[in-house]
């Protein structure tokens, strides 16, 4: 993954729009380079915005949402309306711009963020939605956000902390770096689910304590069987005693309530008699005289149902003959309303004959009109079929359609001959085939038209990278002498200061011999060199103290060299690397380029613009399609207003012929439905006929039935003659008032009945309650009631006594059983409790503790030795003299540096100089970098923190180390610092600086 080009706008301080582009130079050039500038002025904010556009997310924050920076006052710049933030990065499966952005609407309120992916391929946005975005990220870089900020993201600062720490501090620090605090939890969680599992067994267990301390002992519970074993013999007596004493007592109630209901028993006879004597002196008379009648009740009845009915039919004989009279006057009316209909004077005979006439001249008249309407339908439809393409509509007047349709002829014509004027190239005697023909040139056109644009963009960009290789010669040219000469110059510094240190080794050395010297003796030998001759015994040489001076300041002039040297052969590898690129892409596109413009001339050697450019010439073949287009159009419409013509001719004859026949129709019928008002009329005065017919014949069977009902009336009455007479009555009028209803009968004779079965059944029931009672006298007791209250209840105190000594008794023995019964169970559950658990207990024992240390340390033991195996790797690639090894059990807490130089001498990284502490913790976040990244190539790096507080030597020694690392890996390397001398170092930045007004700009200079 590598990130290609940056662009932001109005993001914390940084307002206005912004874009770091890695594509082209300085960055080309130098793929090293510095964000620098004050505190406060924004540098963080441009790693912000990488995280920011890529996962939603930023360091500092974590995720982003509308609320964050409106409550917050985060990411958008003060007093602005609208921010966003693109990142353009390369992936293994191609170019990729990923970009987040938001702003106001127009009442001033924040709206929500938006976030896009685009593949730049086509530089089109990919249809994700913006929740999905982030996600879509991470799967093409092959990065999650918490891998992306420890892989491109990186604060060293951490690992010179974590280098020094004590081996407790070490572990969090690891945690924190790496994000494995869930080792920790996995330890905590272990820990806090056996306690809690453990604690129920626990729980239990003292359950089963506190009931063992409420056993009863043995001698307890023999004592308490045997109490309850003499009270119960106790209580035997006295319950038989209660139960007698209850029988008499109750005996007694008996032996009362008896008394009461026969008492009650007279009372209820006296009333039974009183009412019986009562209904017979009401309703007996009635009953009487009714059964006198009773034998022939059904004669009687016939009777009265015959005089009943001969009363009735004499009302419908009535009514019968106002009927006739309503028939009369309706057939009256319906014969007046024919006559009308008619407008003739029809026979009353022909009635249906004449409505059915008449029915079917309109008809006939309908008929015709429908068949002219339907073909001025017809007409129409033609019309306006012929006249589809024509811009012109039927408004039902012929006489203006006829003249508006000349006049659009005339322009059509008009129309027609311009166009044949404009097309005089074309022969409008095969349009169809001319327009073949001009869409297969305009097509062809089209296509070269975009061949032809490929083919000036590759020239554009064969010239734009030559334009670059030739700005790089000189600087490939000149580098390596200057490289050369900076390498003798150095030799040469090298053997000066040597040549110094023996000089400034030899003033040290005779100043030690000072002593010595004064003792020489002219002519005796010297005791060191043996030589007789003493030539400075006394006139010694001239000594020079500026030795020192001059190898430090050759020494600063030999770093300063070298620095130099690494700088130039770092910037000579990119150069011929981008050069070998340059010539590639070059010849590459030059060999497109030739099979192109040969594609070109072979495929469209056929079309010649001329002088018009391409687009002209397109435009050119366009418009005379068109107007081909146009001129077909305009053919059609003028036929087709000529075949509309002659049909406007027959329109208007066939709108005369119609009004003729209706005004023929309206002068005969004006109604809406002929065959129905016919068929009502007809239907009236048919049913009126029928009517008069039908009321003739049931005055006649009215009659008959009248006749039949009145003899056998007679009849019956002189049958019954005898009867009535023998019933003491002297007409069937008076007998029939001696009938009473069958129903009414019924209900008197039922009820005198019940009456004189309830006094038989209480005179039965008084009888049997006077022998019950002489039975229950005979068992009674001498004693009274009272008394025999009084002794049951001194029985039943004594016996209650008993049972409540006897139920607590009962109650010990088993509360005692249920407490061994729930021993029992609590023992059995424990047992199963007990080995559920014992994989927490395991576990627990393995890896638990309240504070999750056991896992944890465990756990980062293993990230530690991966983290410094990959860590070792990359320290080997910057400096081949130290190795970093966990301490043993006798050496200090920290971790310590292996020295290969002085024959692997174990050190702790606490004696390390500033430098080399920096070497060993950037190459820990390098290797986090690889850990997190884990297949994923990562080429571009951003290094925050740690540089502002390095002396200028180590200082001179980092940036060396990321000059050789950047030159052999090829990564863009960003550096952030506001230290001044960075500025010196690295000729490529980013410059931020401050206002007054508390915003930020941005330069990039190189």
């Amino acid at each position: 993954m590598k990130i290609l080009k940056i662009e932001f706008q109005n993001i914390n301080s940084l307002k206005g729009r912004h874009e770091i582009d890695f594509t082209k130079a300085p960055f080309t050039v130098s793929s090293l380079f510095a964000i620098t500038g004050p505190t406060g002025s924004g540098k963080s904010s441009i790693l912000d915005v990488i995280s920011l556009a890529l996962f939603n997310m930023v360091p500092r924050l974590g995720r982003i949402s509308k609320s964050d920076i409106i409550n917050k006052g985060a990411l958008l710049t003060r007093n602005q309306k609208e921010a966003f933030a693109k990142v353009t990065y390369q992936a293994n499966s191609g170019i990729f711009a990923s970009e987040w952005s938001i702003s106001t609407n127009r009442n001033n309120n924040l709206r929500d963020y938006e976030m896009y992916l685009y593949d730049m391929a086509t530089e089109k946005p990919l249809d994700y939605k913006k929740s999905d975005v982030p996600s879509k990220n991470e799967e093409l870089i092959g990065l999650n956000y918490n891998q992306f900020i420890k892989s491109v993201l990186l604060a060293q600062g951490d690992f010179a902390q974590f280098l020094k720490a004590r081996k407790d501090e070490r572990g969090e620090l690891l945690e924190k770096i790496t994000g494995t605090g869930i080792y920790r939890q996995v330890g905590i969680k272990a820990y806090q689910k056996f306690k809690t599992v453990n604690a129920e067994i626990e729980d239990r267990q003292k359950e089963i304590y506190l009931l063992q301390k409420d056993l009863l002992e043995e001698e307890s519970l023999e004592e308490i069987n045997s109490s309850l074993s003499e009270k119960l013999k106790t209580c035997e007596p006295l319950e038989k005693e209660i139960q007698k004493l209850d029988k008499l007592q109750e005996l007694k109630k008996t032996i009362a309530s008896q008394e009461n209901q026969i008492q009650n028993r007279e009372k209820m006879r006296s009333g039974a008699i009183k009412e019986l004597e009562n209904f017979e002196e009401e309703h007996g008379e009635k009953l009487k005289e009714h059964e006198q009648v009773q034998v022939f009740a059904g004669e009687l009845r016939t009777w009265k149902n015959l005089d009943d009915s001969c009363r009735e039919l004499k009302k419908e004989l009535e009514a019968h003959d106002l009927g006739e009279k309503r028939n009369v006057t309706d057939i009256d009316s319906c014969l007046e309303k024919i006559r009308n209909f008619l407008k003739t004077e029809p026979a009353t005979g022909e009635i249906e004959t004449s409505l059915q006439s008449f029915s079917k001249n309109v008809r006939n008249l309908q008929q015709q009109r429908d068949e002219k309407l339907g073909q001025y339908r017809n007409l129409q439809e033609r019309f306006n079929s012929e006249l589809r393409e024509v811009p012109f509509r039927l408004n039902g007047n012929p006489e203006t359609e006829e003249q508006k349709l000349r006049e659009l002829k005339a322009s059509g014509e008009h129309n027609l001959q311009d166009l044949r004027l404009k097309l005089e190239d074309v022969d409008l005697e095969r349009p169809e085939s001319e327009k073949v023909r001009l869409k297969q040139v305009l097509q062809q056109a089209r296509k070269a038209q975009q061949e032809w644009q490929i083919i000036q963009n590759l020239s554009a960009e064969i010239e734009r990278d030559s334009k670059e290789e030739k700005d790089l010669l000189p600087q490939v040219e000149e580098l390596p002498q200057k490289i050369d000469t900076d390498k003798k110059q150095a030799e040469i510094l090298q053997k000066r200061i040597e040549n110094l240190q023996l000089q400034r080794e030899n003033e040290l050395l005779k100043a030690s011999l000072e002593d010595l010297r004064h003792k020489l003796t002219k002519g005796e030998p010297c005791p060191l060199c043996g030589s007789e001759h003493h030539p400075y015994a006394t006139h010694l040489p001239a000594k020079n103290d500026n030795l020192q001076l001059q190898i430090s300041e050759l020494k600063k002039e030999l770093t300063q060299l070298e620095k130099q040297v690494t700088t130039r052969t770092a910037n000579l590898a990119h150069h011929l690397k981008r050069r070998s690129e340059l010539q590639k892409n070059i010849a590459e596109k030059t060999q497109r380029l030739e099979s192109q413009k040969g594609h070109f001339r072979e495929e469209f050697s056929r079309i010649n613009p001329n002088d018009e450019s391409w687009e002209a010439f397109c435009n050119s073949r366009e418009e005379r399609l068109s107007l081909l287009e146009q001129y077909e159009a305009e053919k059609r419409k003028l036929s087709a207003i000529l075949m509309g013509l002659p049909i406007i001719s027959e329109i208007k004859e066939v709108l005369v012929q119609g009004k003729q026949i209706k005004e023929k129709l309206d002068d005969l019928y004006t109604g809406s439905d002929v065959e129905t008002d016919c068929l009502e009329l007809q239907n009236s005065w048919t049913g009126l006929q029928h009517q008069k017919r039908s009321l003739a014949t049931q005055k006649q069977e009215l009659n008959q039935k009248l006749s039949g009902k009145d003899f056998e009336r007679k009849d019956l009455e002189e049958k019954l003659q005898p009867k009535i007479t023998e019933a003491d009555c002297k007409e069937v009028a008076e007998a029939l008032k001696k009938l009473l209803p069958e129903r009414e009968y019924i209900q008197l004779r039922k009820k005198w009945e019940e009456l004189r079965s309830q006094k038989g059944q209480i005179e039965a029931t008084l009888r049997t309650l006077k022998d019950q009672l002489e039975e229950q006298r005979q068992k009674d007791v001498p004693e009274s009631e009272e008394e025999l209250l009084k002794r049951l209840q001194e029985n039943k105190t004594q016996l209650l006594s008993l049972n409540e000594d006897c139920e607590e008794l009962r109650r010990k023995l088993r509360n005692d059983k249920e407490r061994k019964t729930k021993i029992a169970e609590i023992e059995a559950e424990l047992e199963q409790g007990k080995r559920r658990i014992k994989r927490w207990k395991i576990l627990d024992e393995l890896i638990g503790d309240s504070k999750g240390k056991k896992f944890n340390d465990f756990a980062q033991d293993l990230s530690l030795s991966q983290l410094l195996i990959l860590a070792n790797k990359r320290l080997q690639d910057l400096s081949d003299r130290y190795r970093i090894d966990k301490p043993l059990e006798e050496e200090d807490d920290s971790l310590v540096a292996i020295d290969e130089h002085m024959g692997g001498q174990r050190r702790s990284v606490k004696t390390l100089s500033g430098g080399e502490t920096f070497l060993l913790s950037l190459s820990m976040a390098l290797a986090l970098s690889d850990l997190a990244s884990r297949n994923v190539e990562i080429n571009s790096l951003f290094i925050d923190e740690g540089f502002g507080t390095l002396d200028p030597e180590t200082l001179d020694q980092t940036l060396d180390t990321l000059e050789k690392l950047q030159a052999e890996s090829s990564k863009t390397i960003g550096v952030i610092s506001h230290v001044d001398s960075l500025k010196e170092r690295i000729a490529t930045q980013v410059r931020l600086t401050r206002n007054g007004q508390g915003y930020s700009s941005m330069e990039v200079v190189g």
